[in-house]
């Protein structure tokens, strides 16, 4: 496996070109963000990702992590690896001055979590579900809680998880049967959880989590669910740690990939009931852990976009390191880079993993005008824009993760399907993206459904809108636009009368925004980019313009055969009966 080496220069380019950083750093409680603090901090962080988290990524994922008994270990070098990680802020950095974080902008964690997980994704997974957690307690947590619990999870002393799922339930959370039963000023929780990602480890003190179960009184589906914070062990008044709860990792999933992230099956109760405390008011628990949701499949989609650069660095070490015949055109000697067709794949992959970067730095861009703008009318237009983006991010950047990382096997030829190589590691991992924290068809209706039916497409409207003033006089650009607005009109029309249309047309429509979002962003890096040739890197800025170009011409095309599938090929899929077959 190759090293990883941060591409800072491209993340700051996009967070300037695309993500609005100039907007950014003028909101309130952003003074302190310069282009100084963003480079020293992506410096540092390049550093500890490249040195620290890298190396370990190959041999975490050949060992796994172990179950015996209840306890889990982690590969070797993770415990210590976690506690540098901690030990220099890192842990930290997301979250609120209040609880011991740095509160920098969503635009500024978004890069350095790009690259924790690019460089070790199941590494990763710990941070990014205990930020998740602490969102969900700050939110909606009593003052109590959010005292004792939120300054130690900030650290990473303690980190924490998501207990959403059940063997029986899968998706369908209105499923769930785990039960609270109260008693006195906490509750007794029985119940299995399964799939719970850093469930169980060696690398924290103490684990908060999560859990969502039902009351006896509780109402029948989603409307009975609560949630409740139930710790591995339980903490006195003063923050020290008390007796062990009753919860247990019964066993650790076998996975195709990210082997070194424990997933655990977590059972509470085995011994009369683990004490939880309700968290927030009792039946609102899946609202409430939509906040944690929401965070986390934004992270998720950053993913996708992180393991699709590692995979594209690999793919380029190994094209331009590897000789095999004359490339046409071209002396003796000459890399395998250099044929057209392995120059096609790498230029694939470097387009869409800069067009899936730039869409994500857009929506963490709107994250951050969202929660802190002055100016109420923009506050609420950039919250509907991040609404309306994140299915999309999660879904399409995922999705095309997979593609990524399946092309960078191929550029390898038969040492690509070699577990030594480490490419086939990327798409083992990449292939768990699409999945979890809800599954691309998940994110696709939410994004026709909730997104774009329900307020009859307005906020996708507005988006076009944006996107067109962005591009201007550009033909494809502005055909493929209108392309998306006519989607958006069928999808609109069609929700409330013929549902089952647009849920079988809804994958197709969310690749298709993804596509158009990201092809409009790549060109307006590609004007960015324009704009500074004289005095800038030639080469980097004339890249950012080849790439425009090729995604243009490569990738939107596709945008025409989408539109037909979702305006017209539903019913052949409706038709359809799999008991026939």
């Amino acid at each position: 496996m190759t090293a990883y080496r941060a591409p800072v220069r491209d993340m700051i380019f996009s967070m300037r070109a695309v993500g609005g950083l100039a907007e950014v750093a003028a909101l309130p409680g952003n003074e302190e963000v310069s282009d100084d603090l963003i480079e020293a901090i992506f410096e540092e962080a390049a550093k500890f990702a490249g040195d620290v988290l890298a190396p370990l990524n190959q041999s975490g994922d050949k060992a796994g992590s172990v179950c015996k008994d209840g306890a889990v270990k982690t590969p070797d070098g993770f415990k210590e690896a976690f506690a540098a990680f901690c030990e220099n802020g890192w842990h930290a950095m997301p979250s609120a001055t209040e609880w011991g974080g740095q509160g920098l902008p969503q635009l500024v964690n978004t890069p350095v979590i790009e690259m924790w997980t690019a460089s070790n994704l199941a590494f990763s997974l710990c941070q990014m579900l205990t930020v998740g957690a602490i969102s969900a307690i700050e939110h909606h947590g009593s003052d109590a809680q959010k005292a004792l619990f939120l300054p130690k999870m900030t650290s990473g002393q303690w980190t924490g998880t998501m207990n959403l799922t059940e063997p029986q339930a899968g998706s369908d959370l209105a499923a769930v049967r785990t039960r609270a039963v109260p008693e006195g000023d906490h509750y007794r929780i029985t119940g299995t959880k399964i799939f719970i990602t850093w469930g169980e480890h060696d690398c924290a003190e103490n684990i908060i989590h999560l859990v969502l179960a039902r009351l006896p009184d509780a109402p029948p589906g989603v409307k009975g669910i609560s949630l409740f914070l139930a710790p591995k062990f339980l903490v006195n008044p003063d923050g020290s740690l008390g007796a062990r709860n009753d919860l247990v990792c019964a066993s650790v999933e076998h996975k195709l990939g990210i082997h070194a992230s424990p997933t655990a099956v977590m059972s509470f109760g085995e011994k009369g009931g683990a004490i939880g405390y309700l968290i927030g008011e009792a039946n609102r628990g899946l609202e409430y852990m939509f906040t944690m949701m929401n965070h986390a499949r934004f992270s998720v989609g950053l993913e996708g976009v992180a393991i699709a650069e590692r995979a594209m660095q690999q793919a380029f070490a190994y094209a331009l390191d590897r000789v095999q015949g004359r490339p046409i055109g071209c002396e003796a000697g000459k890399p395998i880079a250099y044929h057209p067709d392995v120059k096609r794949m790498l230029l694939d992959m470097k387009a869409r993993v800069e067009a899936l970067r730039a869409t994500a730095y857009f929506t963490a861009g709107r994250m951050d005008v969202a929660a802190k703008s002055p100016d109420a009318a923009k506050a609420k237009k950039a919250q509907a824009l991040v609404d309306l983006l994140v299915p999309v991010v999660k879904g399409f950047s995922t999705e095309s993760s997979v593609w990524i990382a399946s092309t960078g096997v191929q550029v390898h030829g038969g040492m690509g399907y070699v577990e030594e190589t480490g490419a086939a590691q990327h798409l083992r991992d990449a292939r768990i993206t699409p999945i979890y924290e809800g599954t691309t068809g998940i994110q696709a209706n939410d994004f026709v459904g909730r997104k774009i039916a329900r307020d009859g497409g307005a906020a996708a409207k507005t988006l076009i809108a944006d996107l067109q003033a962005e591009v201007g006089d550009d033909a494809a650009l502005a055909g493929a636009l209108k392309t998306f607005g006519e989607v958006v009109g069928w999808i609109a029309d069609s929700h409330s009368n013929t549902p089952e249309r647009t849920a079988a047309s809804a994958v197709a429509a969310l690749s298709l925004a993804g596509i158009v979002i990201g092809a409009c962003l790549l060109e307006k890096q590609a004007r960015a980019a324009k704009a500074q040739l004289n005095g800038g890197d030639a080469a980097f800025l004339s890249g950012k313009i080849a790439i425009a170009r090729y995604f243009t011409a490569h990738v939107l095309p596709q945008v025409d055969g989408l539109a037909r599938a979702i305006t017209q090929g539903h019913e052949a899929i409706n038709a359809f009966d799999p008991g026939a077959f």
